[in-house]
């Protein structure tokens, strides 16, 4: 599945593409995942935005409606770009701007969603609403960090995969910060300085998966149609059965919560 680092390329990518053009018509698949889609026509695009794994489209009011906001989850297969055929038998989206650019999204396996929402309000949606907060935000900090996994007895990795204690992090990048941290995924006490060091951790392993346009690994592909980089220096994730980059242990592969996971025995006793 998409995380920060990819969708944050996404946005960036989408950003220039869209702000002040106009969706002048647009097309869904019947299902209600996707079928909101149609509601942004007759709506200009003010900004692209990205909350955790979510990008929201910010829509200017039109005929008489407020503000409202286009919220897209890629899930673990979709795809947006303007160079994807509508007609596709995967195309589960599509929208057509004042340009003639068509910015279709495409999801194989159905697990993304779609909503067209009123501007902020995020109750339709329970995920966006409740997510913690942005890594590379103010609120994300080593104590506030060291507070919130002391809220719960779960395993470490479990937590920030449940995106309470913060927003983006998800199974490739939770695998990397831990590693990065020293800290057992299965883990359930993070004490005060290990959690300093897991906030670095986790900021650093986004940093760097961002700065090389995601971790393509079999379905994300950029707005270009192009892969990321990151999977080229993933230090731990998918890793198993090789050498850590650390101390040379041959890590492990386990399963944490139903996660598959890549630790080092040695170093993340």
């Amino acid at each position: 599945m998409p995380e920060l680092p990819e969708v944050e390329t996404i946005r960036g990518a989408l950003a220039p593409l869209l702000a002040g053009r106009t969706v002048l018509a647009a097309g869904a698949h019947p299902s209600a995942k996707f079928s909101s889609a149609p509601r942004a026509v007759g709506r200009t695009v003010v900004d692209v935005r990205r909350r955790g794994k979510y990008l929201l489209a910010d829509l200017a009011p039109a005929a008489g409606a407020p503000r409202a906001e286009l919220v897209v989850h890629l899930g673990m297969t979709g795809q947006l770009g303007p160079d994807l055929d509508p007609d596709g038998p995967h195309a589960r989206a599509w929208w057509r701007l004042d340009d003639g650019t068509t910015l279709v999204f495409r999801d194989v396996r159905r697990f993304g969603r779609i909503a067209v929402l009123d501007d902020g309000d995020h109750s339709a949606l329970p995920t966006l609403a409740a997510l913690g907060p942005e890594p590379f935000g103010d609120g994300f900090t080593p104590e506030g960090l060291w507070r919130a996994l002391g809220r719960s007895t779960s395993r470490v990795k479990t937590q920030l995969l449940a995106q309470r204690v913060v927003a983006g992090v998800g199974n490739i990048y939770a695998d990397e910060a831990l590693w990065r941290a020293g800290i057992h995924p299965a883990a359930r006490r993070v004490g005060r300085q290990r959690a300093a060091r897991l906030h670095a951790a986790v900021r650093g392993a986004l940093a760097d998966g961002l700065a090389d346009g995601g971790t393509t690994l079999r379905d994300y592909r950029t707005v270009d149609g192009g892969e990321g980089r990151h999977q080229a220096a993933l230090a731990c994730y998918g890793r198993a059965r090789q050498p850590c980059l650390r101390c040379g242990t041959t890590l492990r592969r386990s399963v944490v919560d139903g996660r598959g996971t890549t630790s080092c025995p040695a170093c993340q006793r």
